[in-house]
């Protein structure tokens, strides 16, 4: 039965506004690695194996995990995303894909976590400093 109260850490990710997940930050770098090799779109399979390839042939844990985490990207700017043509799903037979362009605020938003991530914890550095 539900009661509609909020279960900690069931279900729910606590980061800060703005902050990026590990997930979020490897689908940002594979956008931009592809980008820097001539491929302005990809769609999500490719880049789940961009990111694949570059962990070293490690396998996602849920391909539903990525495309949830794609939604959240577009949500904040960081990555637009259009259908292709159907006509070209069509001559492949196949299903349409959705194509993922990274944004300026993608780019941003990528070099701030590359940033952080490189920076030493402020709070570690002076818990570890005489007074």
């Amino acid at each position: 039965m539900t009661t509609g109260r909020y279960l900690p850490n069931i279900g729910h990710m606590r980061r800060k506004a703005g902050e990026l997940v590990p997930l979020e930050i490897s689908a940002l770098d594979a956008a931009l690695d592809l980008r820097r090799r001539g491929v302005v779109e990809a769609h999500g399979f490719l880049l789940a194996k961009e990111m694949r390839d570059a962990r070293g042939a490690r396998r996602l844990t849920a391909y539903g995990t990525l495309y949830k985490a794609l939604e959240r990207l577009e949500r904040t700017g960081c990555l637009e995303s259009r259908w292709e043509d159907p006509a070209i799903a069509a001559d492949d037979a196949r299903p349409r894909r959705r194509l993922y362009r990274l944004t300026l605020v993608g780019e941003a938003a990528l070099a701030r976590a590359r940033q952080e991530s490189s920076e030493p914890s402020l709070g570690r550095a002076a818990a570890g400093a005489p007074s």
